[in-house]
């Protein structure tokens, strides 16, 4: 894994954006295709709109997979991620070979569906994000690091569900749904290549424990550290708290490969 540390959330999502970019164009030249992970959040919005404003990337030679979803939640919801992909990545691009997690189906047949698709070849680049309380997709602590279903349910805890509150996506915390779909930790680390975009202060506490303290189920997404082809993408203010050894040590690491 290695460290990038931006000025600010626009800079990030440019930086983020051209890597993606270049990782998405190299895939279509290698196999013809590229297959990639989005996730739906607040952290995303500066990424998804440089990636979106990029010209000449052959979308139409995308697919993309679904990272996580509530489930209770139609796409209508203002708040569904399904609908926050359409708005945000798909309308701008013309992606055309969507693998939704609709959270107003039944869960278990949404994840059969989804099981078959991404088992049918590895996953390029996944684009994902870190929570407030270190989740990985929708993996609050203490994650599943074993399970190698592709995606599973889980419950959502409270620090999970205030975080959606806190950046408006509910009016309260009763109204946040207590289960969601989500991709699995092993098979978001089975993707060649990951992009964790993660800006802001609120982010700073997490980004600490997953970046300094151990790999654990309890900071799910310090097993990033553990995936020799990710990148962590952070702000100053995400930054913040890290110490200068660890940011010496990440921002000098060179990625090569992936581990699966």
């Amino acid at each position: 894994m290695r460290l990038r540390i931006c000025e600010d959330r626009e800079s990030l999502g440019k930086a983020a954006a051209g890597e993606a970019v270049s990782a998405i164009r190299h895939a279509i030249v290698e196999r013809g295709t590229a297959r990639i992970i989005a996730a739906s959040a607040a952290s995303q919005l500066e990424f998804l709109e440089s990636l979106t404003s990029t010209p000449d990337v052959q979308w139409d030679r995308v697919e993309l997979f679904h990272l996580d979803e509530y489930i209770g939640l139609p796409p209508s919801h203002p708040a569904s991620f399904c609908r926050f992909l359409e708005d945000r990545l798909i309308a701008k691009t013309g992606l055309t070979k969507l693998y939704y997690l609709r959270g107003d189906q039944d869960p278990g047949e949404v994840i059969r569906r989804a099981n078959d698709a991404i088992r049918t070849a590895p996953i390029d680049v996944a684009f994902v994000g870190i929570g407030e309380n270190g989740h990985l997709a929708f993996n609050d602590p203490p994650a599943d690091f074993e399970t190698e279903a592709p995606f599973i349910i889980v419950d959502l805890d409270e620090a999970c569900r205030r975080q959606q509150v806190g950046e408006g996506w509910f009016p309260s915390l009763k109204s946040v749904p207590t289960r969601a779909l989500s991709m699995s930790v092993r098979q978001v680390m089975k993707s060649r290549e990951i992009l964790a975009i993660v800006p802001g202060r609120q982010k700073a506490e997490a980004i600490r424990a997953c970046l300094e303290g151990p790999v654990s189920p309890m900071a799910p997404a310090s097993i990033l550290r553990m995936h020799s082809n990710a990148t962590v993408y952070l702000d100053r203010e995400s930054a913040a708290l890290l110490r200068s050894d660890t940011v010496r040590a990440l921002t000098s690491a060179v990625s090569a490969g992936s581990e699966v």
